[in-house]
């Protein structure tokens, strides 16, 4: 057991250094003016930082895997190449709406409602691609035929709920941070949380930049960062918890249709103070 859990500090630890390196890098991106959105306190962030999580993920799991085949000349595993898939997948569909949504149709039902009218705009092309990715990220994953819908509509919802999460700063890093040590606690801290702690200590990298409202992770971080966390529950949890775990994110995603998530952290102490830890005042 310690050495798992010591081989899951290393992965975090990895892709925490690879996403920062990333962020560096990358800084002079951030800055070209197709980025440029104004945040919740009408301020003006490049968005799409999850471009940094989507570069550190790819560099940290190359070299996790290239230690792997000089130690032991063994390849990548199934649940690696899923969260890679997921991740590039994900972020790429994310950037997309990044930069091209329009907001004509939001929310689940308005991308519907805009498939229906013959519109397929960057939420509608995120919505009908998520799926289609959440399902074979499933199965790449090692979900069997028979769980495979569940699994794949768990991907794919817990991916949107991130989304929905990204309305202030740092608010979608924390949860899943919370959600991954939940999960890694629950799971026993098992050998196949190793690829999607690699994302999750990336996506961290970013935290600080995103609290002190230098960058937003936007839908192309917030939505691989879900996809993953779902994927890490496929990965680790029986079939029971799985469906559980689905209907929860089925029920979720239903009420952000008609409350507001934020208007509910800001009258509950604490998750207004969770909310708020980190945040410029």
């Amino acid at each position: 057991m310690a050495g798992d859990w010591g081989a899951l500090g290393l992965a975090l630890g990895l892709g925490l250094v690879c996403g920062a390196a990333a962020w560096m890098a990358m800084r002079p991106v951030f800055g070209h003016e197709i980025l440029s959105r104004r945040n919740f306190r009408n301020r003006e962030l490049p968005v799409a930082g999850g471009l940094a999580l989507v570069a550190g993920v790819v560099v940290a799991g190359s070299l996790w895997v290239l230690a792997r085949v000089l130690v032991d000349d063994s390849g990548a595993s199934g649940p690696e190449i899923s969260v890679g898939l997921a991740v590039v997948g994900f972020g790429l569909l994310g950037f997309v709406d990044d930069i091209l949504g329009s907001g004509q149709d939001r929310g689940f039902r308005g991308h519907v409602r805009g498939l229906l009218h013959g519109r397929l705009g960057a939420g509608g092309l995120k919505l009908v691609g998520g799926g289609a990715l959440a399902v074979v990220v499933a199965s790449v994953g090692g979900s069997s035929p028979a769980w495979l819908f569940v699994d794949a509509v768990l991907i794919a919802l817990a991916a949107n709920l991130f989304n929905l999460f990204d309305l202030a700063p740092g608010r979608a890093l924390k949860i899943s941070a919370v959600v991954f040590v939940v999960i890694a606690v629950a799971g026993g801290a098992t050998a196949t949380l190793r690829a999607p702690a690699v994302a999750v200590g990336a996506a961290l990298a970013l935290a600080w930049p995103d609290l002190r409202e230098r960058v937003m992770l936007g839908d192309t971080g917030a939505n691989p960062l879900g996809a993953v966390i779902g994927l890490a529950v496929v990965l680790t949890a029986s079939p029971t918890t799985r469906l559980l775990v689905m209907v929860g994110l089925v029920v979720l995603n239903a009420a952000s249709e008609v409350v507001s998530f934020s208007r509910i952290i800001e009258r509950v102490a604490l998750l207004r103070m969770f909310d708020r830890l980190g945040r410029m005042p």
